[in-house]
């Protein structure tokens, strides 16, 4: 985006790309330049001008010929407050049926300019169709596009258009089409519009063929006369009849819409409607009519890169908050350790530390009725167990044996202690 100086008009700049050129300019850049010269029409973009920008000083380290240090080429176009897709996937928008009318009405109208005057648009979809706050949908990127002739039709490649909305006779390997291409992704718009989302989001071209096949029926000769003949199709063939069941999914859709949809996403290219006609459909001649653009509600700027930005920033924050969680847990209770129910208080004794004439501790539940006296854990009673070579019986459970054990293993290494528990014990015992 660019604001240009003498009327102080807002414009949109597209960078012609020529870090990897080596002899001269992108054939791409010249076919698009040529196509939109040619094209004048309220739903195409404009292309305003071409304009230069002067490259940065070179450095000692820089060659003659890094096409780093040449100036930028940029295509200026007019400026569009949004994209179909940034529009549709902002929150709470929900387009309205008038509404939808409104922008498949100008997208048909569009197309159907360049299809007369042979060119094939080959790659749209939302983020390619351009809206600005007076409701008017322009056709844009014509970086794929190519002339045609319905004389003599060329080979032409069948790697174009993105991927959700690429027709299956390009994913089964055919060089030779026309129009019909776009109104394929045309349909594919369409249905994304009534359905709140795409209906074909294939993450590879076998997959995508599948989705194709699951919605709109698998293709033979019957149903699409001469595909046998086109170069992939034995590859892709499926391996299970699989019926058309475009009605059935979208019963929901009204039944003039579905009957345009039905047109549009025809298997047979032949069969496939075309822009001009679509135009006529009763789609849109019955109530609710199209609405006027200028009658539609202004958003703020939305485009696809825009939305996306926000997602991305939207999840690394729910990352960054979980994992601030984790490193930094909430503690369970507030009490401390030693101060909660039920726990007993250990003794600190050491290898060389006397217990002779301290105070014996509390004991816990299971130590009533005992003798007071250093250390808490030996019982009145003789058992099997052995510590420190006697046998004896701990009361108070789990924690006054291990506390027991531990005073024993820590007398262990002092002669004299052991010899003052010993006698200590004994004379309990007997007493």
């Amino acid at each position: 985006m660019a604001r240009e100086i003498k009327t102080g008009e807002i414009v949109a700049l597209k960078k012609i790309r020529m870090d990897n050129e080596r002899e001269g300019f992108p054939i791409t850049a010249i076919r698009e330049i040529k196509i939109l010269k040619k094209l004048h029409h309220e739903n195409v973009i404009k292309l305003k001008e071409i304009v230069t920008s002067q490259g940065p000083e070179k450095d000692d380290l820089g060659k003659p010929d890094d096409n780093k240090y040449k100036g930028g080429i940029y295509m200026v176009f007019e400026y569009m407050d949004h994209d179909l897709t940034g529009l549709a996937d902002r929150p709470g928008i929900r387009f309205t049926v008038p509404q939808i009318k409104c922008y498949m009405r100008q997208l048909l109208t569009g197309l159907h300019y360049c299809h007369i005057n042979q060119v094939l648009h080959r790659d749209i979809k939302g983020s390619n169709l351009l809206i600005d706050n007076e409701g008017n949908l322009k056709l844009a990127d014509f970086g794929l596009a190519r002339s045609f002739s319905n004389e003599h039709q060329s080979n032409l490649t069948n790697r174009v258009i993105t991927l959700w909305y690429r027709p299956p006779e390009l994913l089964l390997g055919s060089t030779k089409y026309g129009p019909a291409v776009d109104m394929w992704s045309v349909g594919c718009i369409f249905a994304e519009l009534l359905h709140g989302k795409p209906i074909f989001p294939g993450k590879d071209e076998p997959e995508q063929l599948n989705k194709i096949f699951e919605l709109c029926g698998a293709p033979d000769e019957v149903n699409w006369p001469g595909v046998s003949k086109i170069p992939w199709y034995n590859n892709f063939k499926p391996t299970r009849p699989m019926k058309r069941r475009l009605r059935e999914v979208f019963r929901h859709f009204d039944r003039h819409a579905l009957e345009l949809l039905e047109r549009m996403l025809a298997l047979d290219p032949a069969q496939r409607i075309s822009a001009k006609d679509a135009l006529d459909a009763e789609y849109f001649w019955t109530d609710p009519p199209p609405c006027d653009p200028k009658s539609l509600p202004k958003y703020e700027s939305s485009h696809e890169f825009q939305t996306k930005k926000k997602r991305q920033q939207q999840r690394q924050h729910e990352e960054n908050a979980k994992r601030q969680k984790l490193q930094h847990p909430q503690p369970h209770s507030r009490l401390p350790p030693i101060q909660q129910s039920g726990a007993r208080p250990q003794m600190r004794t050491g290898p060389n530390q006397s217990m002779h004439g301290s105070q014996p501790p509390v004991t816990g539940p299971g130590h009533y009725g005992r003798p007071r006296g250093p250390p808490v854990g030996p019982g009145r009673y003789p058992s099997s167990g052995t510590s420190g070579g006697y046998n004896h019986q701990s009361h108070g459970g789990q924690g006054g044996r291990r506390l027991w054990q531990r005073s024993i293993s820590s007398t262990r290494t002092s002669p004299t202690l052991s010899f003052r528990w010993h006698a200590w014990w004994c004379s309990t015992w007997w007493r």
